[in-house]
């Protein structure tokens, strides 16, 4: 890589003495049942060459979000805040705009919802969303979709109905890593990835891998997948701090993800570790420049 410095464009904060994290369940999952803060991530995004960041929802409760919002505010790493209201609410865009009037309201540069809990697997298509989601273009965001591969078709169809809207994957859409299959889930990405106004986040493979041990060769099939099918202009790298520390340190993720898009030219590769997230989440001037 050149000597520009990184955007991680997806980790997360959480405080368990301010609210629980409900789906911090089992063992598996243990090593997260605690507070984690920008205060902490700071040290090892800075170690790894990271300039900026932008940290997504966890919970869909309204609460959440201004508190993202104000620990930006506070924060000379944080750029942006994916966070989360409700896409059924009519007064969605009057949310927005309370949002944004608040403390580190202008570091708003997306919405979220945990559509991977919804039980429908088309609920993305249904009118009272579909309402939401054109409130969120409206308003200057960007969208992120957090599903599983079943719901992969349902992105495909609410984003042909709103070409207005930049509708970004996480985490390659959660391929089964673990089992090393690629289809169905492949095809589905590639036919999301032909709609221009879709792009993809480089990031939580390492927790679809198996556990345990894993191998950069496990995960290069379904990087290469993506790099192949949404290009080097649409792909942003993302750490998924601290999800991945359960299976690798912040670090490893970094240069995981360097060593997955070794392929790329120097221009492509500042695209997917920087300049794609400025353009995707409408990013001002930061400090790094």
């Amino acid at each position: 890589m050149t000597d520009r410095q990184i955007i991680d464009a997806h980790h997360h904060v959480w405080d368990l003495a301010v609210r629980p994290q409900p789906w911090i369940t089992g063992e598996a999952l243990a090593p997260l049942a605690r507070s984690f803060s920008a205060v902490d991530l700071a040290p090892e995004a800075r170690a790894a060459g990271v300039a900026a960041t932008v940290v997504v929802q966890t919970v869909c409760v309204p609460e959440e979000t201004p508190e993202l919002l104000a620990i930006a505010a506070e924060s000379d790493l944080i750029a942006g805040v994916v966070g989360w209201t409700d896409l059924t609410d009519p007064g969605i865009a009057d949310a927005i705009a309370a949002l944004r009037e608040g403390p580190g309201g202008e570091r708003l540069v997306g919405v979220r919802h945990q559509v991977q809990e919804e039980k429908d697997p088309d609920w993305l298509l249904r009118a009272d969303v579909q309402r939401g989601l054109a409130a969120v273009a409206d308003a200057g965001l960007a969208y992120d979709l957090v599903v599983t591969p079943d719901q992969l078709a349902a992105c495909e169809e609410a984003a042909a109905r709103l070409d207005g809207l930049t509708f970004v994957l996480d985490h390659l859409g959660k391929p089964p890593i673990g089992s090393g299959a690629l289809e169905p889930w492949a095809a589905a990405v590639r036919r999301l990835a032909a709609l221009p106004h879709t792009v993809c986040k480089l990031s939580g493979m390492v927790t679809e891998a198996a556990p345990g041990t894993w191998l950069v060769e496990d995960l290069a099939p379904y990087a290469d997948t993506v790099l192949d099918a949404f290009g080097p202009r649409r792909l942003l790298f993302g750490s998924d701090w601290p999800v991945c520390t359960l299976q690798a340190t912040y670090g490893e993720v970094v240069r995981t993800a360097e060593r997955l898009t070794d392929r790329l030219s120097p221009a492509e590769r500042d695209a997917v570790f920087h300049d794609n997230a400025i353009d995707v989440y409408g990013f001002g001037p930061h400090p790094r420049e």
